[in-house]
């Protein structure tokens, strides 16, 4: 078997390498010549709305696809070292394909009804890749994942429906109606939905339970960034809604607040990270409610880069670890790995927002036109405020990991395969060098936001406190133990401000409680009395008497073979 999976796992990343690299250099021509491409086949034309076949080739959709698939190439290439001992690594290879499949149909379909198929179809195999592993743990989270992604599909549906009385479903060329509020509310939280943003957020730290190849693949540029490259496509139509922006900027602001909060109590490596992209979604989001497209489209593709970089890298760790993700067991890896933590800290500094890494050009533009342009002072405070977060929580991942005390020697070190070091180091470069090259080569410059030196470095003030606060707090709980008593705050942390709860339990409580009580009632009461068990002692007394009365009549005989020859068919059937 191993001789037949070699070549799968082996010419596949070179293929897509070699696609992304031709995307990459056709989106950069389109770019500068401002060139766009519409292909479109008539399939069938029922009454007044024809059905078309159309494929986009414009510059956002060939550069964020080369990102997708030079992600996947590294992803594909780490996944021969994370999955060497699993038995079915062709078929987990083919998942990922159809994944990636499924990821490039929403990027090059402008048609509504076709969009669906990439739509559904990064639904349908992310549930597939989520329980993979057949332990209860994995079902569960694929069974709240699909739930809250089926939100979003009829969602989809609904606004399919409704796109009906334009004649025609190219997202490119919708205008107005009578029905845009009902149309913006279902394509705003199909996205919502799908890029986990608030109140459906609890999904996205479950779905760690796939592999963390797959994980790498989910949480930097394919399905969690669905729903923002959605609603980037719409945002010509969407922002004729009057409340589309405010409403998304509050679901924004309060999904990084939530997810910077919640990371800084979380303990799983791999849930920490879920919950940095989170937050990272909420800058995304945060982008387009201010109006900035463009914007988004930036940070979605610096943020693809070093959270794949990220998740890579605490693979490795967890491999290392003999497949353990607790925080608190690791420690003292800088000796241990030297390349994965190195490449682990570059990927911390570009998330954090560090000056002249790949996450810095995006984020603190976001930040410097959100001050500049007078918006709301609650929500303008609270995005800086998360910034502090993501350096708190980022800073004691490293710290904890990296330098922590542990009980092995300061000696002991791990061999680290090509598998690894090769994509780590690859996506690296791009981690420090790919947010200045996208910022001069691709996207148009912005002109220079006008700000006091003071609120030009309230940014890099937010990101310095949170390294004081990450060195800190530890400290302070060692000193004050009290601090992690604090029962409704942590509590509240741990279950993303009750977000779990709220959107599983919740609604499974009253219908298992009354469904409880029923079967108590009436399956183990009185359904029991009056029909199987209840019968069976009726004629066995029956019986029983006609045997004492006379034992020796023929017709007592007879009656008793009946009652119990029917006595016993009920108890079988």
């Amino acid at each position: 078997m191993m001789y037949s999976q070699q070549p799968v796992t082996n010419i596949l990343p070179k293929t897509l390498s070699l696609i992304s690299m031709l995307l990459m250099s056709s989106g950069m021509i389109n770019l500068w010549t401002n060139n766009y491409t519409i292909m479109e086949w008539v399939i069938s034309s029922p009454l007044s709305t024809p059905i078309n076949m159309m494929i986009l080739l414009d510059p956002l959709g060939q550069l964020y696809a080369s990102i997708v698939l030079f992600i996947s190439t590294n992803v594909l290439t780490f996944s021969k070292f994370y999955m060497k001992d699993d038995p079915f690594i062709n078929r987990f290879t083919s998942l990922v394909l159809l994944f990636i499949m499924s990821m490039n149909l929403l990027i090059f379909i402008p048609h509504f009804m076709a969009l669906l198929l990439g739509w559904d179809g990064l639904g349908i195999t992310s549930f597939i890749l989520i329980i993979y592993y057949q332990n209860p743990k994995s079902l569960g989270a694929g069974m709240i994942t699909a739930l809250m992604n089926r939100i979003g599909d009829v969602m989809i549906l609904i606004s399919i429906a409704l796109t009906m009385n334009q004649g025609h479903w190219n997202i490119l060329h919708m205008w107005t109606s009578p029905f845009i509020q009902f149309q913006a509310t279902c394509i705003l939280l199909a996205a919502a939905t799908k890029s986990a943003q608030m109140p459906f957020s609890s999904w996205l730290p479950a779905a760690m339970a796939a592999p963390t190849p797959v994980s790498a693949l989910v949480h930097s540029s394919t399905l969690v960034t669905a729903g923002v490259f959605l609603l980037i496509r719409f945002y010509p139509f969407l922002s004729n809604f009057s409340a589309f922006k405010p409403t998304l900027l509050l679901m924004a602001v309060s999904t990084m607040l939530m997810a910077g909060i919640s990371a800084t109590t979380e303990c799983d490596m791999k849930k920490i990270i879920a919950l940095s992209t989170l937050s990272q979604l909420g800058v995304m989001m945060t982008a387009l409610g201010l109006g900035f497209p463009s914007m988004a489209t930036f940070h979605m593709m610096t943020h693809a880069l070093f959270k794949a970089l990220l998740f890579i890298c605490a693979g490795e760790l967890i491999a290392c670890h003999l497949h353990g993700q607790e925080l608190r067991w690791m420690g003292n890896l800088m000796n241990q790995t030297p390349v994965a933590t190195t490449c682990m800290l570059t990927a911390n500094y570009a998330l954090c927002g560090i000056p002249f890494m790949a996450g810095f050009y995006s984020k603190d533009m976001i930040l410097e036109t959100m001050m500049s342009n007078n918006y709301d002072f609650i929500m303008t405070s609270f995005a800086i405020l998360s910034v502090t977060f993501t350096t708190l929580y980022s800073m004691r991942f490293s710290l904890t990991t990296l330098w922590g005390p542990r009980i092995s020697s300061s000696m002991n070190s791990v061999k680290e395969p090509m598998n690894c070091t090769t994509p780590m180091l690859t996506m690296s470069f791009t981690s420090v060098i790919g947010g200045a090259i996208l910022l001069w080569l691709t996207i148009n410059p912005t002109p220079p936001t006008p700000l006091e030196p003071a609120l030009k470095l309230l940014p890099l003030s937010m990101i310095m406190l949170g390294l004081m606060l990450s060195i800190l707090l530890p400290l302070n709980i060692y000193k004050y133990p009290k601090l992690l008593t604090m029962s409704i705050l942590n509590h509240a942390s741990c279950m993303m401000w009750f977000l779990v709860p709220l959107s599983s339990q919740l609604q499974l409580k009253t219908p298992m409680l009354m469904s409880h009580h029923l079967l108590k009632t009436t399956d183990h009461s009185w359904l029991e009395l009056m029909s199987g068990q209840g019968m069976m002692k009726s004629l066995s007394k029956m019986s029983t008497s006609v045997l004492l009365s006379s034992p020796d009549n023929p017709a007592h005989i007879l009656l008793c073979s009946v009652l119990t020859m029917t006595t016993t068919m009920l108890f079988l059937f």
